[in-house]
Formats: C-alpha cells, structure tokens, sequence
C-alpha cells in the first residue's frame, strides 16, 4: 500500500476551502493595440469583471498587456511577451482583508485565455506573481502580476484570436508583524462582467495567408471539457489529417521547468530514479525577529524517496500506520537550495543586502503517521519535516559598501527547531509540521506528502563562523544581525503537489497535471506569510 494521496490536486483543494471568499472584477473596453515595433502589435486590454467578496459581488478593474507578433507563418509558435496583469480592487476589498487583520497581501494569478482558430477552441492558463505589497488606508488596492505564458503553435492558415475568460487570484495575507493572517491565503474568482466585450477580446494573429485555411483546434492540457477534442477530426477529414493541421497550447506553460522562475527539477544519471521517487517545489518565508522582516525562499527542488508504510500503534477506532521518506533539496547537483538575496535594516537603521543558500548537512526525513477512522473511514495525516540544514552568507553588502566573506561563512551549526520526540530524533535539525485531513469522497485540506501544502515550524538561527577575508573578522556583525532563539523566527513553507516518476499525471478533463512531459514537478507553489 502506498502513501496517502489526495482525492483531488492541490489548486482545487484551495478553491474549495477559500469557495466564500471568492472576489473581484476586471475592466472596460480594449483600446486599440499600436504597434510597438516592426511586425508585433503591443496590446493593452481593459474588460470588466465580476466577482464575489465577503461584502458581496462587487466591480474591480483589471488591465491585461503583452506583445503579439502581427502575422506568423503555419507551424510558428506565437509567444507573446512583456505579459501584465493589473488588477485594482475597489476600497469595498481592501475592508474585506483588513477585517482579516491584514496588513500586506502578494498575489498569483490565474487567467483564462481562449484560443480560437476557424471553427475550433481550446484554453490555456496565463499564470502570473506579484510582488507584496501594503494594503492602503482608503481607496483601491493595485495588485500587478508578471509571468511566462505558453506558447500558441497555429499549423494551418486562419486568424488565431486570444479572448480573456476567467480569472483567479490567490492572495497571500500578512499582519503587521510579518505573521500570516487566519486564513493565511484566499483564491479570488472572478468572471466576465455582462457588459464584457463579447469573447474579452485580447489580440488576433494572422498564420498563414490571408484567407482562412481548413479548420483547426488548439489543444492543451488546460483545456475546459466543453472544449472541442482537437484530435476528433471532421466527418469528411481523415482524424490524422486533422490532427496534423491542429494549432496548438503549449502542453505545459510554463511546463518545462526551464521556462519558468525556477530551477530545474529533475533526476539524472548522478540522481536516478526509483519506483518510489517523486520531486516537488518548496517555497516559503521564513521572519526573522531581529530584524522584524521576512526572507522569501524562492522555488527550490525537492528530490523525494517516499517510505513504505508500516503499521502504528494499535487503536480500536483507528487504522493506522507510518511512513518514513527522505528528501534533498537538489540544486546544480548538490544538496542546497538556490542562492536568495534578503536585504533588511541591521540594528534598526543600517541597510543590509545578503546573498545566501541553505545547505544540508544530512538527510531530510519525513514522518506522516496517517489515522483512518473505521467508523466514517475520516483520514487525519500528520506529518513532521526534520532537516539539518545550515545558513551560507555568499555575498553581504553593508549601506551599499560590498564586504568579502570569504568562501566560508555560515552558521556554526544546523539551524535548530524545538524537537517533539528528542529520544528518538537526536542532532541538531529544523521540524516543520502539517497536518491533512480527508472525509471519504471529498478534496483532501492541509498537507500531504504527495499533494502538498503548508508546513511550518520555528528555528533558532545558531552563531555565525568563517565570515570575513583579509584579516577583517564579519562573524559578530551577522550574529549579532540576524542570530537569535526559535520563537519569533517562524518559517511558512509551501510544498506544491508532487511529481510521481514512475506513475506520471500529465493531465486530462478529469485531472490536473502533475508532471511536465520531462518529468519535473508541474506545479510551483506560491509562498504565503
């Protein structure tokens, strides 16, 4: 038997369990594109949505921006560029999260992009981040998203037009303090407004000549089931025929991890993989007391070893049994993550920019005791992370002046957490917890091993050593900067749904992708506060 995996993939666990929190709306009418150079048209389009806040639907204003080429020949791919999503909600929005004690929110977004060639449709996802920001005192909140989008591959003759559809926002929320609110994150829906422009028209490309060639259908892994099947042929079309005249989504967009912001996730000869492996992203932030500030841990590889369950302890009431897996963080063939730069104010007052990396100095381990409850068949997992991991500083400038660490400054020793069961998990090492839950038939909530979630915990960041060259000694500067016991240094890390190498989820009108065609995880999560 293997390990517990969720009923449904993480994004719509998310949507079910922030459904009544659901918000926003996006703009009015598209102005005019104008070209922005030689054979490329820039597009700046304005359509009003709808969508529901805890006060009620209420209007929002969205503004979508990228670069089109203006004609591209059959079998060239479209990959439009500079890609903007601009969303302003109104004052109504930002009530509704600082009734949630909010004082910051970083949002994800989601858009659904129609494509549509001659008699044939198809979607795909344009997905985007912001950066934080603070939520106003009064008037409209501004959120502006950035990101890769897939491309569009059009193999017959026909204008391929882009329409805008549904929109989701998954906002991150934080207090004053750096703390994350309670709920932490929501996903906003929205829709079309009525008064959209019909189809929420964003850009057409020519491919091809001018007149509109035999029917072709875009397809793509995000296709909606109401979308037409692009491999169904026509009745006087022979379906091979059909299928190789087909424009076509990017199957994975961002898809192969190389296209998006994050490192490559995969195994290799040096790293190869069993029937048990998975791969997955982590991200995360971790508050540093001393400095009453955050350090975002961007995308960061996870090669995983899942365990095979072995019995608990015995319970009338419960069937239940363990699981232990192991995991290394996996970043240009060594067990770290990749290199993140933290600027903040030293002593209240100096500003601080470091580059730095966790390293491990040992195995990651990962406990899940998993409780099924015979009478209603309930699952409740809890999972606890151990991983003995140091802090590398690579790179400190101090009020602009770069200062030489050296190759060798780090934390004395592992950063540390207050360990459950010490007895029996000796050493210095970081625990994070998560817990999930799981009713018979319905999307699991909280973390899973193999669907992910949030895991948290606190660490006490130890002394630093070997900082400082030339004869200039940096380790009281950063200790005394950064260094502290574990309450008030709390870590929030997200963990994206797993990749399963041997058993691969690529996704259909059923299930949600979880590998690229390459093997590597296909979802990367977004860090919450």
């Amino acid at each position: 038997m293997r390990g517990h995996r969720a009923a449904a993939s993480r994004p719509s666990r998310v949507r079910a369990r922030s459904a009544a929190i659901a918000a926003f709306v996006v703009l009015a009418a598209m102005v005019p594109a104008v070209a922005s150079a030689a054979g490329t048209q820039e597009v700046d389009a304005e359509l009003p949505y709808v969508c529901a806040l805890p006060s009620g639907r209420q209007p929002a204003e969205v503004r979508v921006s990228a670069v089109f080429p203006d004609r591209v020949k059959a079998g060239e791919a479209i990959s439009p560029t500079d890609v903007t999503t601009t969303v302003e909600l109104p004052a109504e929005a930002v009530a509704d999260l600082t009734a949630l004690k909010a004082a910051t929110a970083q949002a994800a977004t989601r858009l659904t992009v129609g494509v549509a060639q001659n008699e044939s449709a198809a979607e795909a996802t344009w997905r985007g981040t912001a950066e934080p920001v603070a939520l106003p005192g009064s008037g409209p909140l501004t959120l502006t998203a950035t990101g890769d989008v897939p491309s569009v591959t059009g193999r017959s003759d026909g204008d391929l037009t882009f329409s805008a559809g549904n929109l989701a926002v998954d906002l991150a929320l934080g207090t004053a303090d750096g703390a994350a609110t309670d709920p932490g994150s929501l996903t906003v829906d929205c829709s079309p407004a009525e008064d959209a422009p019909e189809k929420g028209p964003l850009a057409t490309v020519q491919v091809g000549t001018d007149t509109a060639g035999p029917s072709g259908s875009p397809s793509s892994s995000d296709s909606s089931p109401g979308a037409p099947d692009p491999s169904a042929g026509t009745p006087d079309e022979p379906e091979d025929r059909q299928g190789d005249r087909s424009p076509r989504v990017a199957e994975n967009p961002p898809g192969a991890a190389a296209d998006r912001d994050a490192p490559p996730c995969l195994y290799d000869d040096e790293h190869p993989a069993t029937p048990s492996s998975l791969n997955a992203y982590v991200t995360g932030y971790t508050n540093v007391k001393k400095l009453n500030a955050a350090s975002l841990l961007p995308a960061s590889c996870m090669l995983i070893e899942q365990g095979n369950p072995v019995d608990g302890p015995p319970d009338p009431d419960h069937l239940i049994f363990d699981t232990v897996s192991q995991g290394d963080f996996h970043h240009e063939g060594r067990k770290r993550t990749p290199p993140f730069e933290s600027t903040f104010l030293a002593f209240g007052f100096t500003p601080v920019t470091a580059t730095m990396v966790l390293e491990q100095t040992g195995p990651v381990t990962i406990h899940s005791r998993i409780k099924m409850r015979w009478s209603d068949f309930r699952t409740i997992t809890d999972t606890y992370v151990r991983a003995p991991l140091t802090l590398r500083v690579t790179d400190l400038e101090v009020n602009g002046t770069p200062l030489d660490v050296g190759p060798g400054c780090r934390t004395e020793k592992s950063l540390t957490s207050l360990e459950p069961d010490p007895a029996n998990h000796p050493g210095d090492h970081l625990v994070l917890y998560g817990r999930g839950e799981q009713d018979l038939g319905m999307p699991a909530t909280g973390y899973l091993l193999l669907s992910g979630g949030v895991l948290s915990g606190e660490a006490t960041v130890p002394a630093f050593t070997g900082c400082g060259a030339g004869g200039e000694n940096l380790d009281r500067l950063l200790t005394a900067s950064v260094s502290g016991p574990g309450p008030g240094n709390q870590i929030k890390q997200v963990q994206g749904q797993t990749c399963s190498i041997a058993n691969p989820v690529f996704g259909d009108e059923f299930n949600a992708p979880q590998c690229t065609g390459d093997l590597q995880p296909h979802v990367i999560p977004v860090p919450e506060r």
